[in-house]
Parts: C-alpha cells; sequence; structure tokens
C-alpha cells in the first residue's frame, strides 16, 4: 500500500484556528473523500511535539493501493478542485505543505 500525506509544517494565524479547522471540515474534507481510487482518509491535528520550532497543526494522509491509483487521483477533476477550495485555507496558514508518499507495510499488534 501507498500513502501520500500532506504536511502542513508552520502556524496557522493567530485567531484563524477555528476558521481553519471549519474551513478544512466543511470545505476539504468532502473533496479529499471524493479523490478516486481512496482506501482510507485520515486527518490529524497536532496536540503535542518534542518539537515545537517545526509546528505540524494539520496532516492528510490518504492510503491508496498503488502508484498508479495515486496518479490517478492526482490527476483527477477532484483533485483540482480541492487545489482551488485549499485557496482559502492557506490564507490562514503561515508556512507551507509538504507532499510526500510512502510505502506503507501494517502490521496487527502482538
Amino acid at each position: 500500500m501507498f500513502v501520500r500525506c500532506a504536511f502542513f509544517k508552520g502556524k496557522i494565524k493567530d485567531g484563524m484556528e477555528a476558521d481553519f479547522h471549519i474551513h478544512w471540515r466543511e470545505n476539504l474534507l468532502p473533496l479529499w473523500s471524493a479523490f478516486p481510487n481512496l482506501q482510507e482518509l485520515r486527518v490529524m491535528r497536532e496536540v503535542e511535539s518534542d518539537d515545537p520550532d517545526s509546528p505540524f497543526p494539520l496532516v492528510m494522509a490518504m492510503k491508496f493501493k498503488t502508484r498508479d491509483d495515486i496518479e490517478e487521483a492526482l490527476n483527477s477533476p477532484t483533485r483540482w478542485q480541492s487545489k482551488e477550495v485549499s485557496k482559502r485555507l492557506f490564507d490562514m496558514f503561515d508556512g507551507h505543505v509538504i507532499h510526500t508518499v510512502f510505502a506503507a507495510d501494517q502490521f496487527d499488534p502482538m
């Protein structure tokens, strides 16, 4: 399996925290959930970190079966809609987004 993550590195602008989280929940979550071939979607909000100088207030992770599935998702109209709707999110954010694809193995706890 492969996981494509979007790491929001930086800080939500002061006083914009609630609007930031409302925006992705109400406007981006439906788009992120609609990506073709998506097997699982996780959106994580940082609660604490051992590196306060490198905050990640939001991380979005999408699980796909193959790299070809990721490519299809990235070439879909849904992605371009998502990029357009994300502009408002970036207006509330001081930082940048890092996209990374991981090859992932899953193991059940013993």
